[in-house]
């Protein structure tokens, strides 16, 4: 359970700091920071289990969790203007 409780609050995190790095207005709450965050951190894990950077199982670092979730918010802004 603790570690679920950590997780969350990890991609809240990366989800604030994905947030502030790109430019634009990104209108998103608490829980969507969050999940932003932790999608993005997944994200950056497979991407870096693919392209064999990270080994299988191994967890993206705090940084590629942020540039996996500045990723998704330009893809969720391309989305959303169309």
């Amino acid at each position: 359970m603790g570690s679920l409780i950590w997780t969350i609050v990890i991609g809240f995190v990366v989800g604030l700091v994905a947030r502030a790095l790109k430019p634009g207005e990104d209108k998103l709450g608490i829980l969507m920071t969050s999940i932003l965050g932790i999608v993005g951190a997944f994200a950056a894990s497979f991407i870096g289990q693919t392209m064999g950077w990270y080994n299988e199982g191994e967890p993206a670092g705090f940084i590629a969790a942020v540039v996996g979730a500045v990723l998704l918010l330009f893809v969720f802004g391309m989305l959303k203007k169309k």
